[in-house]
């Protein structure tokens, strides 16, 4: 990997606005991975990127603006692998199981394979980005999704609430997907985590 202070930008004339702030992110990315999102200064992403801090600014208010840009992409990568595990062919339980066996391995993989990125994930959570309730709310309405396919086919309750059902479900499972929990949980992957979504598929069972 090339050393991040070497990341320079083409200089064009008048580049098109989507242009520079995709720029600025992905050398940022590349900055935040190297140096970590906490220690790193707009005045050190101006350096390695190449441009001035002011100009920086006409695309983003501040560090957390790149921080949530580079988050809503590592984020989507997350939940994209996991809605497509969840639409595959079974019952809405094996639904449910297979969507947060796979949100749960690939944050875990976030966690081994890029450290630093995984801290802009936490960050997220911890400070309740936009970024992050987007996040959390994509995952509750696939949920919400998977249970009302169980109700409808018969494999699930239908008398407790689905806004109740959705939230409880969430909850039981935050030791596993919010980022700055699951750090301190990693020991009981996947044993503990498949323990508690057997334990929710309990409760819904009619």
């Amino acid at each position: 990997m090339a050393a991040v202070e070497d990341v320079t930008l083409p200089q064009k004339r008048g580049p098109a606005e989507h242009t520079v702030r995709d720029q600025i992110v992905h050398a940022a990315n590349g900055y935040f991975s190297h140096f970590g999102y906490g220690k790193t200064t707009m005045n050190d992403l101006a350096k390695a990127i190449g441009f001035s801090k002011a100009y920086i600014y006409k695309f983003f208010d501040s560090k957390q603006s790149i921080g949530e840009a580079i988050c809503v992409q590592c984020l989507a990568k997350i939940t994209n692998a996991a809605e497509r595990s969840a639409m595959e062919p079974g019952a809405a339980s094996e639904k449910i199981r297979r969507y947060f066996k796979t949100l749960i391995e690939k944050n875990v993989e976030l966690f081994f394979v890029d450290r630093q990125l995984y801290e802009i994930a936490t960050y997220s959570t911890s400070e309740n980005w936009v970024s992050s309730q987007e996040h959390t709310a994509r995952i509750e309405s696939v949920v919400r999704m998977l249970v009302l396919e169980g109700r409808e086919s018969g494999e699930f309750e239908r008398k407790t609430p689905i806004d109740e059902v959705s939230r409880a479900t969430m909850q039981a499972m935050q030791s596993f997907l919010n980022p700055a929990m699951l750090q301190h949980n990693l020991d009981a992957v996947p044993e503990g985590s498949n323990e508690v979504v057997s334990l929710i598929l309990r409760s819904l069972s009619p």
